[in-house]
C-alpha cells in the first residue's frame, strides 16, 4: 500500500497510493459534491486497506478507504449496514458515501485524533476513556439487529487446528508455521478453541449486533470524545467477543511490558528467574485491571437487559480475552521470521486463560 513512512504528531504516517492511479476516488468525491482531494493535504495511515485523508476542493475533511481482499464486498456491506443502523446512537465517524463496485468508503475525517493504541502506549488511556469506550460498545450491542450479517464469525480459525491448507503453508512465514506447530501439538488448547467457537451460536441468549474486531486502535480520541471505528466485521454474535477483546488488549499490553519492566528493575547482567517473570507479569496485569474493571462496570450499566441477565457473560468474555492473546501472536507472526519471546509469553498467558476462563474473570476485571 505504501512506499514510505514518516512520523507526525507521534503517529506513523504512510506515503499514500498515488491517487492519479485510482481515479475512482475523485469520481466518488465529485459525486458526493465535495470535490476532489487536494493532493498537497493527502496522507495515509497504517492498515490493511488503502486509505487517503485530507481536504477536498471545497475544504471538506474526509477519510477515504479502499477495502482490499477477496471478501471486500461483504466487508463493505457490513460497514454500510452498521452505519445505517447506528445513526447518532454510536460515537463513530459519519459515513458520507460509498462505491461498492470499487470497494470505496468515504467518512468525515476526525481532526487531530489519536488512536487508543497510541494513548495506551503513552499511559494516557485512563478510566474516563474506558468508560466512554464502554458506552460506545454498549450502544453497538443495543442496535436494531435488522440488516446485520448473520454469518458465523471466522475466528478462532478452528479449521486449521488439524492441518493448515497447502496454499497457506507455501506462503506462510517461518513464524506462522512455528505458531501453528505449537498449536497442533496442544490438544487442550485446540479443544478450548473449538469450545469457544461452538459457544457462539443460537444458544447464547444475549446475541446481538457486535463490532467483531475490537482493538484499541479502533478507538479514536478527537476533541475530547472517544469514537469507535472500523465495522468491517460487524455482525450478529456474542457480545462477550467484544468485551473479551477489549480485556485482551490490556492483557497483551501487560505482556509487552514484562521484559521492559524486568530490564528496568534488574541489575545489569542478571537473568530473571521464572518466579521473577511471573511476579512481574502479575504486577503488570494488576496495574491495568482497573481500566478493564471500569470499562466492564460502565458497560453493564448501559448494556441491553438481555446482556446484563446473561450469567455466563463474564466467563465467555475471559475466554475471548485468552483467544485475543493467541490472535495477536498469529497477527505478529504473519510479518515475522521467528516467534519473539514476548509473543510466546503472551500466547502462554492466553492459553492459561482459555483453559479455565471462569477462574480469571476477577483478575482480568471482568466482574460485575
Amino acid at each position: 500500500m505504501e512506499t514510505g513512512s514518516r512520523v507526525r504528531g507521534g503517529a506513523v504516517q504512510l506515503t499514500p497510493v498515488d491517487l492519479d492511479g485510482v481515479p475512482e476516488v475523485d469520481s466518488l468525491l465529485a459525486r458526493l459534491g465535495v470535490g476532489i482531494l487536494d493532493r498537497a493535504t493527502v496522507q495515509a495511515n497504517p492498515g490493511r486497506n488503502d486509505n487517503w485523508s485530507g481536504k477536498t476542493a471545497d475544504g471538506t475533511d474526509v477519510f477515504v478507504k479502499r477495502i482490499n481482499g477477496p471478501d471486500r464486498e461483504a466487508r463493505l456491506e457490513r460497514t454500510t449496514a452498521f452505519c445505517a443502523a447506528a445513526g447518532d446512537r454510536v460515537a463513530t465517524p459519519r459515513l458520507l458515501g460509498s462505491d461498492p463496485e470499487n470497494g470505496l468508503l468515504v467518512f468525515a475525517r476526525l481532526l487531530e485524533s489519536r488512536s487508543g493504541a497510541e494513548l495506551a502506549a503513552d499511559d494516557a488511556f485512563d478510566e474516563v476513556l474506558a468508560e466512554q469506550a464502554a458506552v460506545a460498545v454498549a450502544a453497538v450491542h443495543g442496535l436494531d439487529p435488522a440488516g446485520f450479517d448473520t454469518a458465523p464469525h471466522p475466528l478462532p480459525p478452528t479449521g486449521n487446528l488439524d492441518a493448515v491448507p497447502y496454499a497457506f503453508f507455501t506462503g506462510a512465514t517461518a513464524a506462522e508455521l512455528a505458531t501453528w506447530r505449537l498449536m497442533h501439538g496442544d490438544p487442550q488448547l485446540a479443544e478450548a478453541l473449538r469450545r469457544l467457537r461452538r459457544a457462539d451460536d443460537e444458544s447464547v441468549p444475549s446475541r446481538c449486533p457486535i463490532h467483531g474486531d475490537m482493538r484499541l486502535d479502533q478507538f479514536l480520541l478527537a476533541g475530547g470524545r472517544l469514537y469507535l471505528t472500523d465495522f468491517e466485521e460487524a455482525r450478529i454474535g456474542d457480545p462477550a467477543r467484544d468485551l473479551g477483546a477489549f480485556a485482551g488488549e490490556w492483557l497483551f499490553q501487560a505482556a509487552l511490558r514484562i521484559p521492559v519492566t524486568l530490564a528496568e528493575s534488574s541489575p545489569i547482567g542478571h537473568t530473571p528467574t521464572h518466579e521473577e517473570i511471573i511476579a512481574t507479569g502479575v504486577g503488570e496485569i494488576e496495574q491495568r485491571s482497573p481500566i478493564v474493571r471500569r470499562f466492564y462496570a460502565a458497560y453493564l450499566e448501559h448494556a441491553p437487559r438481555s446482556v446484563r441477565d446473561d450469567g455466563e457473560l463474564s466467563a465467555r468474555a475471559a475466554a475471548y480475552a485468552g483467544w485475543h492473546m493467541m490472535d495477536r501472536m498469529l497477527a505478529t507472526a504473519s510479518s515475522s521470521t521467528r516467534l519473539s519471546p514476548v509473543s510466546k509469553a503472551a500466547a502462554g498467558i492466553g492459553r492459561t486463560v482459555l483453559l479455565s476462563p471462569a477462574e480469571f474473570t476477577s483478575s482480568l476485571g471482568l466482574e460485575a
